[in-house]
């Protein structure tokens, strides 16, 4: 029965083994062990532990509860436990199966086992001596496993000790750095470098000496920046040198800058060259000479202001004179609208007619001027090299082309290399003058007003390209002109309109039914403002426009009435009329201005038909509007008669052909326009067909009428005649 609990604990050995298959880590081990504090355990030595913990490893039950982390004491109960219960189990196995082979009696069974206990208990005294001895093992492995614990404890506490020490360093360590920082930066601000003085000292003026410069400046600023530092010992000793180095950048920057603005001062020299490649270059001498020599920095500015000051004005001035030779002049004071052609005054000069000088009113090619508003300014001497010369507006672009480019340039030149843009203002001052008095004395010697407008879209389209560049130099310069371009203009179309309202009747008039030349002048004078006007807006103008074509109509109709014959009267106004709708529409929309004289034209043309008609068929007219007109039903006092009528039918039927061809005759001869005199030679010819179908119908409500019938030209031969005349034309 004992070999029986001993295999049965041995298995139970042999089967804990096959699962952990002695896996023993000692931290493993360390980490989950737990044992009751041992004050005494300080005393314990661990000399050999790690010998024992190997030996330990090779045996079986060792490792085993080793590996499952369990208190030594409770597995030693569990074992005993475990013993007690199999020697038990033994016990009642054997009686149960020697009740069943031998019958026995319960006493005898008791000696039975009694026996075999006996038998056994030589192994069950070996086993417990074991177990014994294992669970003092056991205890001692307790007893240095809890030491070593308590050391790992004191390990911790020197690590965390360690630990705080490390931060303290590391905390030290820093604060060391931030100061070595400070006092790097502070040392390599205040130290004068003996290259820095070298370079500066004798070094010429290059990259180089501007990178030095800017260490200088750094330098003078965080000496003068920083409070704390003015008390430092160090910057006694280095503030002597810093000053004298100060002060020889200082003039020899001067010394270079006015050497490079002698160079402005040479003739034929590109001023916007030199600026950006060579001053633009060197920029930071100036931003050095504003913060560290205010004084050399004024004279400096005020040597270029001088500089640019006189050689822009002279250059300006020798421009001017070199546009005058090419200036064309279009019109004096006796160039206006009213005055007579075939007139010549003591200071004509021997010109050319009026008459046959267009350009006085008509826009024509010099139109062409706003659509080159953004080419170059014009090269005297090449122009005057191919013998052309130029109306005034030409010149004043070229003129005013050249300033906005010469101005946007030096305007932010100024502000790169100065780093202020009203200098500007000052540099500018002398050749805006040398502009004014130029442009003042062509002004007051000018009546061109087509060029006086024309030059009021120059300025206006200058004004939208300076404004897209975002260049605001010459704005107000602008608007003065602007201003002084518009009294003018008012001044000389008032010329024109007074010299219409004053006009000579008798001096202008020639006996000609064709279109008068003065007619012709307002036709392409106002034509000419109403397209310049259509981009800049002006309601004054228009206002003004609209008492130029009063005074032209009550002109046209003085004219008008020196003929003796209405119908010369009629033919006149007509002819003037259709001209300068015709101008107007060839020109741009004529508007309210186009539409009056269409207005006109149309009454007049009613007139001239009826006129026309009377001349030729007078009988037959008054009588379809006399007589005709009647109400047959109504029962007049005397009733039209066959007798009545009979006359006019014949007489038309004999010769209405004939007054037709005498009619287009007349027209062809009479009118200027060759579409207008057939277009009125169609509207007389229906109103004719409308007389004679008014006739007709008249002549069928008459008693005996239908003798007539035979004497009647047909409506049909009368419209085959209309467009015959039509197709020809």
């Amino acid at each position: 029965m004992a070999e029986l609990a001993m295999n049965t604990l041995g298995q139970s050995y042999n089967d804990t083994n096959d699962t952990h298959k002695f896996a023993f880590d000692l931290g493993e081990f360390v980490g989950d062990l737990s044992v009751d504090e041992d004050n005494a355990s300080d005393d314990i030595s661990l000399e050999g532990l790690q010998q024992e913990l190997e030996e330990c490893k090779n045996d079986d039950v060792v490792a085993n509860i080793l590996s499952k982390g369990t208190k030594l004491r409770d597995y030693t109960k569990g074992v005993e436990n475990n013993l007690r219960q199999v020697e038990l189990d033994s016990i009642q196995d054997g009686i149960r199966c020697n009740k069943n082979t031998f019958p026995l009696t319960d006493t005898e069974l008791n000696c039975v086992y009694a026996l075999d206990y006996i038998k056994e208990s030589d192994n069950l005294v070996s086993l417990h001596d074991q177990i014994r001895d294992c669970d003092l093992i056991l205890s001692q492995m307790e007893t240095l496993l809890g030491g070593f614990q308590d050391e790992i404890g004191s390990i911790s506490s020197d690590i965390k000790i360690l630990q705080e020490k490390s931060m303290d360093m590391g905390l030290k360590l820093k604060n060391r750095k931030v100061a070595e920082s400070k006092l790097a930066k502070f040392v390599e601000d205040i130290i004068v470098p003996p290259r820095m003085i070298d370079i500066i000292v004798d070094g010429e003026v290059n990259d180089e000496y501007m990178r030095t410069l800017e260490i200088l400046s750094k330098k003078l600023k965080f000496v003068e920046a920083d409070s704390l530092v003015k008390t430092s010992n160090a910057l006694k000793d280095v503030q002597p040198e810093l000053e004298k180095l100060r002060q020889k950048a200082v003039s020899k920057v001067f010394e270079f800058i006015v050497q490079k603005l002698y160079a402005l001062r040479k003739p034929k020299t590109n001023i916007q060259i030199l600026q950006q490649s060579v001053l633009l270059k060197y920029r930071y001498l100036m931003s050095f000479l504003k913060e560290h020599g205010k004084e050399i920095y004024n004279e400096v500015r005020a040597a270029y202001i001088d500089t640019m000051n006189k050689v822009l004005s002279a250059q300006f001035l020798a421009y001017i004179q070199a546009l005058e030779k090419l200036q064309l002049d279009i019109a004096t004071s006796s160039d206006l609208i009213g005055v007579e052609a075939r007139g010549t005054s003591l200071f004509s000069r021997g010109r050319e007619p009026l008459k046959n000088r267009s350009a006085v009113f008509a826009l024509g090619d010099r139109l062409n001027i706003l659509k080159e508003i953004d080419e170059p300014a014009l090269i005297p001497h090449i122009a005057e090299a191919s013998s052309r010369k130029y109306p005034y507006e030409v010149l004043f672009r070229s003129l005013h082309k050249l300033l906005m480019d010469s101005a946007s340039s030096e305007y932010l030149f100024c502000g790169d290399f100065f780093g202020e843009e009203s200098i500007f203002g000052e540099i500018f001052a002398g050749p805006l003058l040398v502009i004014d008095e130029h442009f003042n004395t062509v002004l007051s010697n000018c009546f061109d007003a087509i060029g006086l407008m024309l030059m009021i879209c120059i300025i206006h389209r200058h004004q939208v390209i300076m404004s897209r560049r975002r260049i605001p130099c010459l704005d107000s310069y602008l608007d003065k002109v602007n201003i002084s371009l518009w009294p003018r203009f008012k001044m000389v179309f008032d010329m024109h309109l007074n010299s219409l309202r004053n006009a000579n009747v008798k001096s202008l008039w020639e006996d000609d039914v064709h279109p008068h030349y003065v007619m012709r002048r307002y036709a392409e004078f106002t034509a000419s403002l109403i397209h310049l006007n259509v981009e800049y807006g002006d309601g004054q103008l228009e206002l003004n426009m609209e008492r130029l074509r009063m005074a032209v109509d009550d002109l046209l109709v003085k004219l008008a009435k020196t003929f003796t014959k209405p119908k010369l009267q009629t033919v006149f106004l007509i002819n003037n009329y259709d001209m300068t709708i015709a101008v107007l529409k060839e020109a741009s929309e004529g508007g309210k201005i186009q539409m009056h004289f269409e207005e006109l034209l149309k009454n007049n043309t009613a007139v001239f038909v009826e006129e026309l008609l009377l001349e030729h068929f007078s009988n037959l007219i008054k009588f379809v509007k006399n007589r005709a007109s009647e109400d047959s039903s109504a029962g007049s006092e005397k009733p039209i008669t066959v007798a009545e009528v009979e006359p006019l039918v014949k007489d038309f039927a004999s010769r209405w052909k004939a007054a037709i061809e005498l009619m287009h005759k007349d027209v062809i001869t009479s009118f200027s326009n060759f579409l207008c005199g057939m277009d009125i030679l169609r509207a007389a010819m229906t109103q004719l067909l409308l007389y004679y179908t008014r006739l007709s119908d008249c002549i069928k409500k008459i008693a005996g009428g239908s003798a007539l019938n035979k004497d009647l030209v047909s409506i049909s031969s009368i419209m085959y005649e209309i467009r015959k005349y039509s197709r020809t034309f």
